[in-house]
């Protein structure tokens, strides 16, 4: 399934360039992750139930267009990679202007964390099958666990 919602830039979003500040795309790309798991049962009150949580090993943007003061921006979702069990993930967002060019691209590589542990942890089956639903980046490639 497609995901993707649509957002302004806001004031905040800006730089001294009045163009959107570095940061800014990944906290939007954040943003649609937390939007699409909340959307398939897992809002943030449901991981603080499961004590699990996600987090990112790496996180690379790529800039390629202006944002401006309001402009309205599309942001995506795509799956580029799921390990068998769900537990392990990377996501490519694709950050795209108000006239359809893309702006950027946030790629990011992601676990779920068992927050009691400290350690990394397997998802419920139903998490890991919402994932599945993401369409495929042209990147994908499942992730093998590794035998450390």
């Amino acid at each position: 399934m497609e995901y993707a919602k649509t957002y302004t830039a806001r004031w905040a979003d800006m730089d001294p360039n009045v163009h959107m500040r570095h940061s800014a795309y990944t906290d939007y790309a954040a943003q649609l992750r937390l939007e699409f798991l909340a959307e398939q049962g897992f809002p943030m009150q449901r991981f603080a139930e499961l004590g699990i949580g996600p987090i990112l090993f790496r996180e690379d943007t790529r800039f390629l267009k202006e944002i401006s003061l309001s402009e309205s921006i599309k942001v995506t979702a795509e799956l580029s990679g799921l390990s068998a069990d769900g537990s392990r993930w990377r996501i490519v967002h694709t950050i795209y202007k108000a006239d359809g060019r893309p702006a950027a691209t946030v790629s990011v590589d992601g676990a779920w964390l068992d927050l009691r542990l400290r350690k990394l942890t397997v998802p419920p089956i139903e998490m890991a099958a919402a994932m599945r639903q993401l369409d495929r980046h042209e990147s994908y490639a499942d992730i093998e666990r590794s035998s450390k």
